[in-house]
């Protein structure tokens, strides 16, 4: 099989972006719900207002321009092709790093760290087999230790031996399992975000160990888990299903993506756009419109069970973690899988830290490696 690298040019027909303007234009949107508030879901008033901006301003030419001002390549690992961004730095002696999004995000959500990274690491920034570029899938199989195999080969196609990682939300699973597959090769592992899902309830002993922080986590964990879990159920069984009506509907699949954008951001009561840039959250939901990948995105998320919530074997790479105001690590329940050596707590932000904290976020990952080259 090929081991090729070919470079890639994000380059979207024309006749591609008048069908997405006029879809937009002729929309059928539901009645909105009694109060059209964000507790049924994703409010018809503020969505038809994003939409309208969608329509009327909003330039997908502009975000082309911001992508493709970037190296971008393509090559085809384990018979699936892969897209990345490749960015060097001007020291050749930077460390290299691996950085992996999650969903319902992209590679979009570095954009914003790139400039702050290429100082000190050589940038390598793939989409997830069956997201965005790297989609749709061919086959099955794509769980978190298939994903990892094929990032150390992405790796060693680069000519990158020694390496770190990173990761949020999938890349957070993603970025350690690198280190389990290729323990000799990388050299640290930081994550944004780690899951801790504990049995509920918790012991009423064990409780009264936690602090009022980790007790804070843990109810919002359980109340995610009763509240929040239907768009899982959704994407790990039915994906197919689901995705007829995301991939023909450009306001559905932004309406499918804003609720999760307004779920998990910090604070949570102010509205996504208000938090991150409505230009960027556009961009985002263009990745899956464009490339129909709401369906492979959410198979290879969640559809594939085979690593998710096993214990996991400790790697013995040195870790780091940042959790910031939304996410809910909890360190006890992390360490048997993780070397962990450093553990930062952050009172703001939420879980696209990429895009809602990128200067927090860098600086963490920077101190973190400065103590492993």
């Amino acid at each position: 099989m090929s081991e090729e690298i070919t470079q890639f040019r994000i380059e979207i027909p024309q006749a591609r972006l008048d069908d997405l303007r006029s879809r937009l234009e002729n929309t059928v949107w539901p009645a909105a719900l009694p109060g059209d508030s964000w507790d049924t879901g994703v409010p018809v008033s503020w969505l038809r207002e994003l939409v309208e901006y969608w329509r009327t301003e909003y330039s997908w030419r502009d975000a082309e321009a911001k992508l493709n001002a970037y190296p971008q390549f393509t090559t085809t690992i384990d018979g699936q092709r892969i897209y990345f961004m490749h960015i060097r730095s001007a020291d050749e002696n930077a460390t290299p790093l691996l950085l992996t999004h999650g969903w319902p995000g992209s590679v979009a959500e570095f954009l914003g760290v790139i400039p702050l990274l290429t100082d000190e690491f050589h940038l390598v920034i793939p989409a997830l087999p069956g997201f965005g570029f790297s989609g749709p899938t061919t086959e099955s199989g794509w769980d978190t230790t298939r994903t990892a195999r094929a990032w150390a080969t992405l790796m060693d196609r680069l000519g990158y031996e020694r390496f770190g990682v990173q990761g949020g939300d999938i890349g957070a699973a993603v970025s350690p399992e690198v280190a389990r597959v290729a323990p000799d090769r990388v050299i640290g592992v930081h994550i944004n975000g780690p899951l801790t899902i504990p049995e509920f309830p918790i012991p009423e002993d064990e409780w009264a160990t936690f602090t009022d922080v980790e007790r804070d986590r843990l109810n919002r964990t359980e109340a995610f888990l009763r509240e929040e879990m239907g768009y899982i159920a959704i994407q790990s069984t039915r994906p197919q299903t689901l995705a007829y009506g995301l991939v023909d509907s450009p306001v559905g699949q932004l309406g499918w993506i804003m609720d999760k954008f307004r779920e998990w951001t910090h604070p949570r009561s102010v509205v996504p756009d208000e938090i991150v840039d409505r230009d960027w959250l556009l961009t985002n939901a263009m990745i899956y419109w464009l490339t129909g990948t709401a369906g492979s995105a959410a198979y290879v998320g969640y559809a594939q069970d085979t690593s998710w919530g096993e214990a996991a074997k400790n790697s013995g790479v040195p870790t780091a973690m940042i959790v910031f105001a939304h996410d809910a690590g909890v360190r006890r329940y992390l360490e048997a899988e993780h070397t962990i050596v450093r553990w930062t707590d952050v009172d703001r932000g939420g879980h696209f830290a990429a895009v809602e904290e990128p200067e927090t976020l860098v600086g963490d990952i920077k101190e973190f490696f400065a103590g492993l080259r």
